[in-house]
């Protein structure tokens, strides 16, 4: 569905993953659904996120974006806020994801913005706003993720 973008996350985000051995450019991707969907993360950190989806290839029957596609982008987005609040020891699940269609869209790039609700010890909840085009709100989601302790690194 076109070529890959990295996603762009603060130095300072990068070097706290890269003191632990993580490559966080390198490991962090939208998830093969998310890849097959043509998700692309463009900004990316525990105070905002920014990712594109196209239209295309993404509808239901009647050639409108389809519901859960604007789903699949909110999570995604809403997840990488989370993951990069919890920090390197924390891993996020999501929870409760609720999602309010405002209007159709049937081709062009949809744009999501995720900006935290609540970045507590515990959970993280983003709002997610995603608008077409012509910046005009298609969709509005809430995601909470659960942030569990991060697996023990396998010793070599």
């Amino acid at each position: 569905m076109g070529e890959h973008t990295a996603p762009q996350f603060p130095q300072e985000i990068i070097d706290e993953y890269a003191a632990l051995g993580v490559d966080l450019p390198a490991l962090f991707s939208a998830g093969h659904l998310g890849e097959r969907m043509g998700v692309r993360i463009l900004e990316a950190s525990a105070e905002r996120v920014v990712g594109t989806m196209p239209v295309e290839g993404n509808t239901q029957p009647y050639g409108l974006l389809h519901g859960g596609a604007s789903a699949v982008l909110a999570e995604t987005l809403g997840s990488v806020g989370s993951m990069l609040h919890g920090g390197p020891s924390k891993v996020a699940v999501g929870v409760d994801l609720n999602c309010t269609h405002h209007r159709g869209v049937r081709s062009g790039l949809i744009t999501g913005t995720a900006t935290p609700v609540h970045r507590g010890r515990s959970t993280a909840t983003y709002e997610i706003v995603l608008t077409d085009e012509h910046d005009k709100r298609v969709c509005t989601a809430r995601l909470t993720c659960l942030l569990r302790d991060a697996p023990a690194p396998e010793a070599a």
